[in-house]
């Protein structure tokens, strides 16, 4: 069934379209009413309500809550409530544990101040305040396609059709998606945005910019017995179980009513395709500092995410002609502090400023240069410059030298100056692993099922689902070369890089199949960042599926 076939999109006009319920997308909202009441803003979430898709640690620093609503802390219902109140840093061997004291670490680095909650929750609250102000949300609706005018400006948005088989014809009860139009767009979509991806590539915004960079969070909540609960209790690791030369490490985050959040994160460039992100959390957790914590205790919750780690060097322009990037999107993540919702906050704070501004003033599909001018100077940039050269590092030189040196870097940029001034990133991330054959095999200890657990039981607790007769929304472009290069050059690291089992490879006959299991994914697009060619895309399925985190 051809396009012109279609019965024709249903479309509303805004003054703001924003794509994206976390905390950028939401701020964004929140500022634009709080700016000017009368302007129409709509926000559209892919996920099956706001909150349902955010997952981080989260440690958050309360610098762009404060600057949005500065009444937080009186707000009986914010979830925003328990304080850091021990902070600890270790860097692990297999048997050892040594913890590195708060005095050599860069004032930067101190959590004291920063709060533990669960991200989705925070985002759920600040949805009630947007709807308060008249904000409209529409959860459920994935943004599949830009829409753009006869000179090539952004117009808005259009959701996904509903009810789509997977032969790629309507179903019974079939929808037609709906063209949301508005003078100005934001995109909050999180790391790799579907969208996003697209407009890079179409205005060049990341011409004259490092490659964008990414790591993977893998996350899980846990229920633990009362005497292994210590409220407040902020702690990461560095080295053990990764190599030297595989970026990564670990956080644990005591909050609420016994609960513990655990997850680790491996940066995405690294070059083994025998290693497995969800297998390193899994091992990492049998550590003797880590193993007591969860005796006796309950896994609750398990999703994992892409991040975006590039920071100073790889944020693209972040404007075009009638929209903006804000957020995780546009890669505003501090990585050596693992935390990037305050810069999210700030940004959309900054894009909605100018959004309301051009409104004012009468204008519409233009450019908000303001805000490209203006980010680099403003806390968010400096957040971001003073840690820009971790990153590289750690990459160039390995986890041990790359954070000594990393570290000191950071206290020369609290003084105001820099030795290696902005060290570049290098390669982007499906280009830096070595064939199998030139690569040690790992093997993974089998799953215990009470502290480490496979992955399928493990995407059970995420409460991921997708309309099954759907069309896959994982698109491989050339299944030759994904047999050819994937399979048979790095031994098929996509059934290890996804933390989800969506990708096997199984024999039928004597062919090789790539099997897609997509009713698995998580939505974290490791596959889109990873593959060696650059061969999967990721795209956003029908709204509302995927994963569905109550906390996290």
């Amino acid at each position: 069934m051809q396009d012109d076939a279609l019965p024709a999109r249903e479309a509303m006009e805004f003054d703001v379209v924003i794509v994206g319920a976390g905390p950028a997308g939401l701020a964004a909202a929140i500022r634009l009413k709080q700016l000017d009441p009368q302007l129409q803003v709509v926000l559209v979430e892919k996920g099956s309500e706001v909150g349902a898709h955010i997952l981080s640690g989260a440690v958050i620093d309360p610098v762009g809550i404060d600057r949005l609503l500065p009444e937080w802390r009186q707000d009986p219902d914010c979830p925003i409530q328990q304080p850091v109140l021990d902070d600890r840093f270790y860097w692990l061997t297999e048997k050892r544990a040594l913890r590195i004291p708060a005095w050599p670490m860069p004032p930067l680095m101190n959590n004291h101040g920063n709060f533990i909650v669960s991200l989705g929750n925070v985002c759920r609250w600040l949805a009630k305040k947007a709807e308060e102000l008249g904000v409209e949300i529409y959860p459920g609706f994935a943004a599949s396609e830009v829409l753009y005018g006869d000179k090539g400006q952004v117009l808005g948005i259009a959701t996904g059709d509903m009810g789509v088989g997977r032969d790629g014809k309507p179903k019974d009860g079939y929808t037609r998606g709906i063209e949301l139009k508005g003078r100005y767009t934001l995109f909050a979509e999180g790391a790799r945005g579907s969208l996003t991806k697209t407009l890079i590539e179409r205005f060049g915004l990341q011409d004259e910019r490092d490659t964008p960079k990414f790591g993977i969070g893998i996350k899980e909540l846990w229920q633990v017995q009362p005497e292994c609960h210590r409220p407040g209790t902020v702690q990461h690791t560095f080295g053990w179980p990764l190599a030297n030369d595989t970026g990564g490490g670990s956080f644990l985050y005591h909050f609420g009513e016994n609960l513990v959040s655990v997850g680790f994160v491996v940066h995405l460039n690294y070059r083994n395709p025998w290693l497995s992100p969800f297998e390193e959390m899994q091992r990492f957790k049998t550590h003797g500092l880590m193993r007591d914590t969860f005796e006796g205790g309950k896994r609750l919750e398990y999703g994992a995410r892409a991040i975006s780690e590039g920071g100073w060097q790889s944020v693209p322009r972040l404007v075009f002609p009638g929209g903006a990037l804000v957020g995780d999107t546009a890669g505003f993540v501090n990585v050596p502090r693992i935390k990037g919702s305050h810069n999210a906050i700030l940004s959309a704070i900054l894009a909605a400023e100018e959004a309301a501004a051009a409104l004012k003033s009468g204008r519409a599909h233009d450019a908000l240069a303001g805000y490209e001018d203006g980010w680099r100077s403003s806390p968010v940039g400096r957040d971001l410059k003073k840690v820009r050269n971790v990153k590289p590092l750690m990459s160039k030189l390995g986890t041990v030298a790359g954070t000594m040196l990393g570290g000191f870097d950071m206290w020369t940029n609290t003084l105001g100056f820099s030795l290696f001034g902005t060290l570049r990133h290098g390669h982007p991330d499906h280009t830096t692993l070595l064939p199998a054959s030139a690569a040690p095999k790992i093997e993974y200890p089998k799953p215990d099922g009470k502290l480490t657990f496979d992955r399928l039981s493990s995407v059970f607790l995420s409460n991921t689902n997708h309309v099954e007769d759907q069309p896959v929304h994982l698109r491989v472009a050339d299944p030759a070369l994904q047999l050819a290069s994937e399979h048979d050059v790095y031994g098929g690291p996509s059934t290890r890089y996804c933390p989800a089992g969506v990708y096997e490879w199984t024999t039928q006959g004597t062919q090789n199949v790539f099997v897609i299991n997509a009713q698995n994914c998580v939505h974290c697009k490791t596959c889109d960042i990873k593959d060696p060619n650059a061969n999967i895309t990721w795209t956003a399925p029908e709204g509302g599926g995927g994963p569905s985190y109550p906390n996290m």
